[in-house]
């Protein structure tokens, strides 16, 4: 086969085809992996390739630890096979062997004969929210489990879509159908919710209307951090019936006011000086997602200004989160996809916002953010 030339692919375009072809080569790959200079970097490529291959079963490792409770009996201190193998409903061969699983991924450590709690255990038994999402990927795993039939169906129509209920079915929703989906919701907002509060100062706003904000994790999370700002939460009338007893219980709800509508069809509040999106464009395909931002646009005041935090791809770093990740996520979800931060810039501009930039986050795999003026 003929190699193409600069001419056809650009220099850039013939690089990456030069070197494509020497890494397809075994000579080559046989050559690398003895070399002494290259050696340390074939090996660490083909680590990341293992563990690409098998990533679902780290995943499923991840996901028995979550089920059986093992990280939960492992922080109560070094305890014997036997005994963990009791608590965790398991034989004590299966315990071992889901033990020395997690111990690979850092979940576990052995001390003697004894068990204890792993780094990556104790930071994720402190996260519930990633706790929630493992456990509730058991859906999205049974829609990957042929990723090629969700291509060509144009994602949706599986278990996931049928978790997030807004995702296919337009209307107020029911307090049954909302339930499973807003608790999960409410549980992994913390991740989120710390990056967009450090990246942005609400101070300098007196009103904040929280679009798509479910039981109102990130408005509790706000209000507690700025306690002069007014707060407004507009969702679905069955969802926000749900984060009424979280304000109550926060302290916040004489400073709260609830809105229940569809932010597709209806029109928002408006005296709000400032509105959040938190992880809502990013479920949303481009028409609804242009039709909501119109719609914040109309609604806030001369220089009010609308919060975006949510995963963007191409973010630098977190790459896997965005069009990985996400991509296929929101795939199964059947609405929406991750767009990187220029497109969503873009689709400001368009809507009539006349300024956006882009706010820093300590941590983009969670979330990056933009904020805009209207």
């Amino acid at each position: 086969m003929k190699s193409p030339d600069k001419n056809t692919l650009g220099w850039r375009g013939w690089w990456i085809d030069r070197r494509n072809r020497l890494l397809a080569s075994p000579r080559f790959q046989d050559f690398a992996a003895r070399f002494p200079l290259t050696r340390p970097i074939a090996q660490r490529r083909a680590r990341a390739m293992f563990d690409m291959v098998a990533g679902f079963t780290y995943s499923q490792i991840l996901a028995a630890c979550i089920e059986t409770g093992l990280l939960d009996v492992l922080a109560d201190g070094a305890q014997d096979v036997a005994a963990i193998a009791a608590r965790i409903d398991l034989p004590e061969a299966g315990a071992l062997r889901l033990l020395r699983a997690a111990a690979a991924l850092g979940l576990a450590e052995s001390v003697g004969a004894a068990w204890v709690l792993g780094g990556s255990g104790a930071a994720l038994r402190g996260n519930r929210g990633i706790a929630e999402m493992i456990a509730h990927h058991r859906l999205f795993y049974a829609d990957l489990a042929d990723p090629v039939a969700l291509l060509r169906r144009g994602g949706g129509g599986g278990a996931l879509s049928r978790l997030w209920h807004y995702a296919e079915q337009a209307g107020t929703g029911e307090a049954a159908a909302v339930a499973d989906y807003s608790a999960l919701m409410a549980a992994s907002q913390p991740m989120v919710a710390a990056q967009a509060i450090n990246a942005y100062s609400f101070h300098k706003h007196r009103r904040l209307l929280d679009v798509g904000g479910g039981e109102g994790a990130f408005l509790t999370a706000v209000g507690g951090r700025v306690p002069g700002l007014e707060l407004g939460l507009f969702d679905l009338p069955a969802v926000v019936d749900r984060a009424k007893a979280r304000f109550e219980a926060a302290g916040l709800a004489s400073r709260t006011t609830v809105f229940g509508g569809d932010f597709l069809a209806d029109a928002l509040p408006q005296g709000y000086d400032i509105v959040s999106l938190i992880r809502v464009l990013h479920d949303h395909d481009d028409g609804p997602a242009m039709t909501l931002l119109r719609s914040i646009h109309t609604a806030l005041p001369p220089g009010g200004a609308l919060f975006i935090a949510e995963p963007m791809a191409q973010t630098p770093g977190a790459e896997t989160m965005g069009d990985a990740y996400f991509g296929f996520y929101l795939l199964a979800m059947g609405s929406g996809r991750p767009r990187s931060a220029a497109e969503i810039a873009a689709m400001l501009r368009e809507a009539g916002f006349v300024q956006t930039r882009n706010l820093p986050t300590a941590m983009p795999l969670n979330a990056s953010a933009i904020i805009a003026t209207r």
